[in-house]
């Protein structure tokens, strides 16, 4: 029976900024997933469409000429969030600096609100990065969830096509948007009775 609950908006950010980059085809496998649930829907920020300045104001300064703009597109969107994607590769034992930098440029759109990891890399499969950002989120009282989807020398498990034959990799999504969609409600009702104060 359909959900008769407002759709979950969940953000998908995608943190890899580097040419030649794997992202695109596994963002595109966990929106495949996400399109097939009817308590979701997905906004994909890529931070290569929407890259922010890397250069952050003084505390209590104005941001550099052009900053708002770059922010406009990226900031209202998080807002707007009922739930987060990260997408992220493992570079050297961590995340990218592009999506530390989206972190960092941000803080209350982040409160209250689940996060949820795919990540992709060699033998580790990018889990030191999440591992790494789980500590990150966690300062901005953000609240990650349990389980992660990991692919695991990723270039050799996707088809031409961008699918993955292995059910237990579905099986995970799954569970890890299952797991997305019972902290997204149950933070957003949450929220609505009681703003959250940091």
């Amino acid at each position: 029976m359909p959900s008769t609950r407002p759709q979950l908006r969940v953000a998908v950010l995608v943190g890899s900024t580097r040419e030649g980059r794997f992202a695109p085809v596994v963002t595109q496998w966990l929106k495949g997933h996400l399109s097939r649930r009817d308590d979701m829907t997905a906004d994909v920020i890529d931070l290569t469409e929407t890259p922010l300045p890397t250069v952050m104001p003084a505390f209590g300064q104005p941001p550099a000429p052009g900053t708002e703009e770059a922010l406009a597109l990226v900031s209202p969107r998080l807002a707007a969030a009922d739930a987060f994607v990260f997408v992220t590769p493992e570079y050297n034992h961590s995340f990218p600096a592009s999506l530390k930098n989206a972190i960092d440029w941000h803080n209350e759109q982040w409160h209250a609100k689940p996060v949820a990891f795919v990540s992709y890399g060699g033998l580790s499969g990018g889990l030191r990065a999440v591992e790494q950002l789980r500590v990150v989120m966690a300062e901005l009282n953000a609240t990650t969830i349990r389980n992660t989807v990991s692919f695991h020398n990723a270039y050799g498990r996707f088809g031409e096509d961008g699918a993955v034959d292995d059910s237990a990799v579905d099986a995970a999504a799954k569970a890890l948007l299952d797991q997305l969609a019972w902290w997204g409600h149950a933070l957003r009702d949450a929220r609505s009775i009681r703003p959250y104060a940091a």
